[in-house]
Order: C-alpha cells, then structure tokens, then sequence
C-alpha cells in the first residue's frame, strides 16, 4: 500500500512538472485520449464486451459541449456535465440494444449505431456539416480562472483525467467490480450465483460511455473545436489500438498506449502517409513481442502470478496449507469369524 501511493504521489508530481518540459498541447491531447481508452478499457477488459462504436459517445459528447458552451453560453463545467449527460443517455439507450447480444454480434450493433450518430452529426444543422463546430471559446472556470492560456488549461485537463481515472479505478476495485471480472470470466456461474448480469452489464456500458463523452467533452474545449473526425469509425479503431498496445485488462495500460499512439502521431507527422505505415508495423511489433500488452508483460517481470495470467492468485507463502489425512487405520476382527 505504502510503495503503491509512493509512486502515485511520484506519478503526479511528474505530470505536474511536465508542461515546462513538454509542450502543453501534446500533454492535454494525450491526456484526454488517456481518459477515452481508459474508459473503453473498462468495458473490453473488465467485462469482455469489444465495442467498435466508442466514437459515437466521444465525438457526440465533443459536439454537445461546443454547441452548449458557443451558442448557449454554458460556462465550462456545465458544457462538460451536459456533455458527459448527454453521453450516458445514448450509452443507455445503446446498451439496452446492444448487450442483449454477446461477441462479434454486438461488436457489430455498436458500429451501427456509431455510424447513425456519424451520419445525423453530418446533416445536423447545429453541428456545421462537415465544418464542425469551430471557435468554441474556452471561457473562465468558475467565473474567476481564465482558461485561455495554454498552461491554466492543462492542469485543468489534468484534474478532469485524475477525476475520470479515480472514478474508473475505484470501480474496479469495488464489489461493482469484482462482479464484473466474474461475468467476463465466466458469465453462466455469474448468473448461477443470482447475479442479473444484464444489468450489470448495462450499468457498466453507461459508465463507460459517460467517461468516453468526458474525454470527447474536454477535447473539443482544448482545441476549441468539434468536427466529424471525433464522431468517425476510425476513432473507435484507435481506441481500441490503444487499449491493445497498453494492455486489456490492466489499469495503466491504455495511458501507456495512448501516450505511444499520440507520440507517434505528434513526432512523426512529418513522415506523411508514412506515419499509418510506421503505426501498423509497430501494431504487429508489439502484438508479436507483447502479446498482453506492453503493461501487461512488464508486469509479468515483476509478477509470476501476472505472467501466469492469475490476476488474483495466493502468494506462496500466503497459500492455506492442508495437513495431509492419515491413511485409515484397519481393525481387524476379534475373536471367531462369524461363518466359521
């Protein structure tokens, strides 16, 4: 416990102190890409259920929050909550369809229901067509802090991530959870042991679609714009891309790949068309090498239980310990056998 806030304290430190070092814009990008995987993350690996229709909370979100904070005057907060509302609401809408089938099939329900919410932000009158929604103005937090300079805003990105992650962590760690891990498992044991597992399902659909709007939300207030590219079917494929290169199932995995992807974007722009073939041959790179993820086999360095693949196995020496029975002990008859 005391190694784990250790380097907690240490990690937010760093990112603290990370803007004098790194340019901010690249910092607040990765973050809110962070927080989108992270969220994507909790419904792929924690209870087995690939969406490729993500984008459609993301980029729906992002047009909620510039319409409301541009045309309506919503100070920033309240653009972001109406955003992430908005968010659940599809995801609840989504989700009540969606998980009543299980594997590819509702990997595909996904997609299509992304591609509706693509198409209506294309003939919507209030999202701009093609041209989005531009000079969303970043406004002042709480009346008082101006969010227009570059660094103010990236400790405020900052705050929204931990929020978002802290949420996200303290769900996997909770009785929500543990439920959760056991229907990805094994979903027919779940609902032998009374568990409405629909439920749970659903409800774990709309948390996750709501922290993916916040991340879409808080984009478009970073680069002051929404445009059809948050709502595209490739950015539920680069989410997913994250998810895998970080680590399914681990909890600083999606950070990790969302920092990778976003690096490789940023850095290697110049490279052109390139940059998609650098991206794929380190996708089958690392999907070779790292077959967990990048997270998943480091921690399998430091974990044999990890490498296992035991997320919750019993140390050794913490192992119950069962004294072996002694063999029974025959008793022969006394006295004159009874047919004798």
């Amino acid at each position: 416990m005391k190694k784990t806030a250790f380097w907690t304290a240490a990690l937010i430190a760093l990112a603290l102190a990370a803007p004098f070092f790194i340019y901010p814009i690249f910092l607040m990008r990765a973050l809110c890409m962070a927080l989108f995987a992270c969220a994507f993350n909790l419904l792929v690996g924690y209870v087995g259920l690939l969406s490729f229709g993500h984008a459609a909370f993301f980029g729906g979100a992002a047009y909620i929050a510039a319409h409301t904070i541009k045309v309506w005057g919503f100070p920033p907060v309240l653009g972001l909550l109406s955003a992430v509302a908005v968010a659940a609401v599809l995801g609840l809408v989504f989700g009540y369809l969606a998980i009543r089938r299980q594997g590819i099939y509702f990997a595909m329900i996904t997609l299509a229901f992304a591609q509706m919410v693509f198409f209506f932000c294309l003939q919507a009158k209030f999202t701009g067509g093609e041209d989005g929604i531009q000079g969303v103005p970043r406004g002042y937090l709480f009346g008082v802090i101006d969010l227009s300079h570059s660094l103010t805003m990236y400790y405020f990105v900052l705050a929204v991530f931990l929020i978002g992650f802290g949420l996200i962590v303290r769900t996997i760690n909770s009785p929500f959870g543990q439920v959760m891990k056991a229907i990805r498992e094994n979903e027919p044991r779940a609902l032998s042991l009374g568990y409405h597992t629909d439920r749970y399902k659903l409800l774990a659909f709309v948390l996750s679609a709501a922290l993916a709007g916040l991340a879409g939300a808080t984009k478009a207030l970073v680069f002051q714009f929404a445009s059809l590219t948050d709502v595209d079917w490739t950015m539920s494929g680069e989410v997913v891309l994250m998810t895998l290169l970080g680590g399914i199932g681990t909890i600083a995995g999606p950070i990790v790949g969302a920092f990778l992807l976003i690096g490789m974007e940023t850095y290697l722009a110049q490279a052109g068309s390139w940059v998609t073939v650098i991206e794929g041959s380190i996708f089958v790179l690392c999907v070779l090498a790292f077959r967990r993820g990048i997270v998943g086999v480091v921690a399998g360095w430091f974990s044999p239980a990890a490498a296992r693949g035991e997320d919750d196995a019993i140390a050794p020496s913490e192992a119950p310990r069962y004294e072996e029975a002694p063999p029974e002990r025959v008793v022969e008859p006394q006295g004159p056998h009874p047919l004798s």
